[in-house]
């Protein structure tokens, strides 16, 4: 029997996934805009006005609590926590009463995500096995950049299948739920325990006011900024403030209210359209001065580039049709493996959060820059492919619609 305070969240799933599939496909729509003139800025006569933008220090804070960064890195921490935070509600909700609320629905894509992070690792590590230097990059590919791969699904309308893009949907949030679990682990520097214990304190608070279902936003807000503040003093990258708070945030209230859902609709727009796109634009402007065939074929963006292209067909392709033939899972009604085979070409879209990865990885600009490079060639052609791949695989428009 379905609770009073739930039905109404799952009577609004459907809807809610329409407003999340229109909204975040939008947004890919202008992240691919911000990233091509991040790039075009880079190789102009402006670029060295981009660059030093970029630099531009920024100090914010009262007394001892002075926080003072460069540009870019108050969009890393700070803007992208913003994006955690989000990210945290979507996954918290697909979790409940979402894509993943059952183990029938999250089959699927759960051996599909990890077969599509795993994989890409491995290529990584192969290619650069002999640059030890390069090794600490090994998630940069396993990562896949929902808001541009939901952006290429939609070209497509409503030829493709509503199952098929819940499967890109659901694959998407498993691969964030790892990358944060990765960033967490593996891009920790050494941490202040002071602080660390500040962020203990100040998350024990949030999650009595979740526990105790308080609706209203204000406290969750302010004591996540408060939250933030600690984690990034703390040593711990300071966006996984956003995804604690997230988790704190209940999805009904005592007084019917959906604080959860409210949330996300109204942050959703900021976020596709103005946090991702700031952070695409800061992050994507790479300068392909003396870049040739040989940059390309180097182990780190090589790696990088064949570990979305190739490593992610294979991982979600091989990982899902192992879990259709054993019996974990079953292939979603309406969809054909070749329509899945097109899905994990787009799930080698890794920008945002691959950038977003390679930034915490590397310090050195000449291997940051080499990320990008790989980043952005390897996400470009499994994007090209996978449109094309997923148009010859779904019906006419005219079959369509009859």
């Amino acid at each position: 029997m379905i609770d009073p305070i739930t039905r109404p969240i799952r009577e609004t799933v459907a809807p809610a996934m329409r407003d999340f599939l229109q909204q975040e496909s939008a947004g890919g729509i202008v992240l691919i805009v911000a990233a091509a003139l991040a790039l075009a800025l880079a190789n102009s006569p402006f670029a060295a006005s981009y660059f030093a933008v970029l630099q531009v220090p920024v100090v914010a804070g009262i007394g001892d609590g002075v926080i003072d960064k460069p540009l870019l890195l108050w969009i890393n921490d700070g803007l992208m926590a913003v994006f955690f935070f989000l990210v945290g509600l979507e996954v918290k909700r697909e979790a409940l009463v979402g894509q993943l609320d059952s183990w029938n629905k999250a089959s699927l894509p759960l051996m599909a995500a990890i077969g599509g992070m795993a994989i890409p690792a491995a290529i990584y590590v192969a290619f650069n096995a002999g640059s030890p230097e390069n090794l600490s990059g090994w998630a940069i590919p396993a990562a896949t950049d929902i808001a541009f791969a939901l952006g290429i699904l939609m070209l497509l309308g409503p030829r493709v299948p509503v199952a098929l893009k819940a499967l890109l949907l659901a694959i998407a949030v498993i691969d964030d739920i790892g990358a944060i679990t990765i960033i967490a682990l593996f891009y920790t520097a050494e941490t202040d325990m002071t602080m660390l214990l500040g962020a203990a304190a100040t998350l024990a608070v949030l999650a009595l006011f979740g526990r105790a279902k308080v609706g209203s936003s204000i406290p969750y807000v302010i004591l996540g900024l408060v939250l933030w503040v600690f984690v990034l003093k703390s040593g711990v990258h300071a966006t996984l403030a956003g995804v604690a708070a997230a988790m704190c945030v209940p999805i009904a209230a005592s007084d019917g209210e959906r604080p959860l859902e409210r949330m996300e609709h109204a942050l959703h727009p900021y976020v596709a359209f103005l946090v991702i796109p700031i952070f695409g634009f800061a992050n994507a402007g790479v300068s392909l001065t003396g870049v040739g065939l040989d940059t390309l074929l180097s182990p780190l963006p090589l790696g990088i580039a064949l570990g979305l292209l190739l490593g992610k067909q294979i991982g979600i392709v091989g990982f899902a049709w192992a879990a259709v033939k054993t019996g974990i899972a079953s292939l979603p009604e309406g969809t054909s493996w070749r329509q899945v085979h097109a899905v994990s070409l787009l799930a080698g879209i890794g920008f945002t959060m691959s950038l977003f990865i390679g930034n915490l990885a590397f310090a050195d600009p000449a291997q940051v820059d080499a990320v990008k490079i790989g980043v952005l060639s390897g996400s470009l052609v499994a994007a090209v492919a996978g449109y094309l791949m997923l148009r010859a695989s779904l019906p006419q428009p005219q079959a369509a619609e009859s």
